[in-house]
């Protein structure tokens, strides 16, 4: 159950970068408030799933979670760049991210 917890808390980690692009530097009431909602869940989660996860493996798989997804969202929603070599970087944070989770 710790895993699932700990993937949520990553989407919902995508989802406060994602909206800080919205809250346009947090002047926007209804995007900056679902913003900080996110990111008040996305820590709670991940609190929860580190009460059966080792503290580096958690985090580290949060922050992955989150800088993939946020780098699709980025080229899928703002036109970003999907360049080879960033696309190959983003890969190998996935591979780290898969490492982390084999390895436990």
């Amino acid at each position: 159950m710790s895993w699932i917890i700990l993937f949520l808390a990553g989407l919902f980690e995508i989802a406060w970068a994602v909206g800080l692009k919205y809250t346009e530097g947090f002047t926007r009431l209804a995007p900056s408030g679902l913003t900080i909602a996110a990111m008040a869940i996305s820590v709670g989660l991940l609190g929860l799933a580190m009460k059966s996860l080792p503290l580096g493996t958690a985090y580290a798989i949060w922050t992955g979670i989150g800088a993939v997804g946020t780098v699709i969202a980025g080229i899928i929603l703002f036109g970003e760049s999907a360049s080879l070599f960033r696309l190959g970087s983003v890969l190998l944070i996935f591979a780290g991210i898969i490492g982390l989770k084999l390895s436990h």
